[in-house]
């Protein structure tokens, strides 16, 4: 079978899609698997040359054999460009060529379903109730998604579009050469005794506050934890606020994704909310400490591995865009990140 899974984005989703792809190819070893994904995000499924186009697997390119970039982001910053179309058209003929059997959808919005449609696949699968209800015209196989955490309902649609029951697995992550040397001259001789702590999150309610996650790293560096704090696009100024008055056993890292996999690799704990970076550390298998506010971890937090989900009873699901901290994340302490935050490094509190 050609199969082509579409999930555009966002870093977390495309990383909770990625273990039922996984057991999609445990099950089926012998099709070809591609995926179409936002450019920026192609770095979770490939290492390669943009202009690298064979199709197969690889430590670069470890769970899919071709990766389809979208430019879907600059497509609607300028839709009727000439060059807009020109990719567009371009896009549509490559996903024809391939001729694909199965095309799952597991975005769920319209425009990915549209994808679906346009590649001319016999089967077009998705969620029976998609994030965009009217995305699922498009499909002609609709998958009940009981499952209440999202990798679960990824492995539902995947099993619904190739009617065999799979369970999802610990996806592998490319390998970039480059970007694991950068990681051994920063890392050095520490290497597996650091933690990389991630204070930012997509909006303001979901942040822990960065004087908290400063605290934290004092404590770590006064047990002989060197700390990364990572600083992500935007974030610059929130690692250095946590880094401030911690110098000694602290810095900021910017890195780009290949990079921020590479240390995820190595590093010996992990302490974020939800965010992207704490999901590729779940998923890398790298301890954690998941701190959550408004958003709720059973859908979308942990889902294997050594971690420990933080979340006060007082936080309701909600997820409005608000610039404060959700008022239940507030009552999670220092010193209760910091107990559990040891407990996973093994050293004595």
């Amino acid at each position: 079978m050609r199969i082509l899974i579409v999930r555009l984005s966002a870093m977390g989703d495309i990383i909770h899609a990625m273990p039922a792809v996984a057991g999609l190819r445990a099950q089926f070893p012998d099709s070809r698997i591609d995926w179409a994904i936002e450019e920026r995000w192609s770095p979770l499924l490939t290492s390669r040359a943009i202009s690298d186009t064979s199709a197969s697997i690889s430590p670069e390119q470890p769970l899919v054999h071709f990766v389809h970039q979208v430019h879907m982001r600059r497509w609607r910053q300028h839709p009727f460009s000439s060059i807009t179309r020109e990719e567009m058209r371009a896009l549509r003929s490559r996903l024809r060529d391939l001729n694909y059997d199965h095309v799952i959808d597991l975005q769920g919005a319209i425009r990915s379903a549209l994808l679906t449609k346009v590649s001319g696949a016999r089967v077009r699968a998705g969620a029976m109730h998609p994030r965009e209800l009217p995305a699922r015209w498009w499909y002609n196989v609709k998958a009940r998604t009981p499952g209440r955490h999202v990798v679960d309902q990824a492995a539902e649609i995947v099993s619904a579009a190739v009617g065999r029951s799979l369970d999802p697995i610990q996806p592998p992550f490319p390998v970039s050469p480059e970007a694991e040397h950068w990681a051994d001259e920063l890392t050095g001789a520490s290497s597996g005794s650091f933690a990389i702590v991630n204070p930012g999150a997509g909006w303001g309610a979901k942040c822990w506050p960065a004087e908290r996650y400063g605290a934290l790293v004092r404590t770590l560096g006064e047990h002989g934890i060197k700390v990364l704090v990572n600083a992500g696009p935007g974030e610059k100024n929130l690692a250095y606020e946590v880094v401030q008055g911690n110098e000694k056993s602290a810095q900021v890292v910017e890195c780009s994704l290949l990079q921020l996999i590479a240390i995820c690799r190595r590093a010996a704990l992990f302490v974020g909310g939800d965010t992207g970076p704490s999901h590729l550390a779940n998923a890398l298998g790298t301890p954690a400490v998941a701190i959550f506010g408004p958003t709720d971890p059973a859908r979308n937090g942990p889902y294997a591995g050594r971690y420990v989900v933080l979340r006060s009873p007082e936080s309701k699901r909600d997820h409005s865009r608000r610039r404060q901290p959700e008022p239940g994340l507030l009552t999670i302490t220092v010193e209760q990140v910091t107990e559990v935050a040891l407990a996973l490094l093994g050293v004595p509190a």
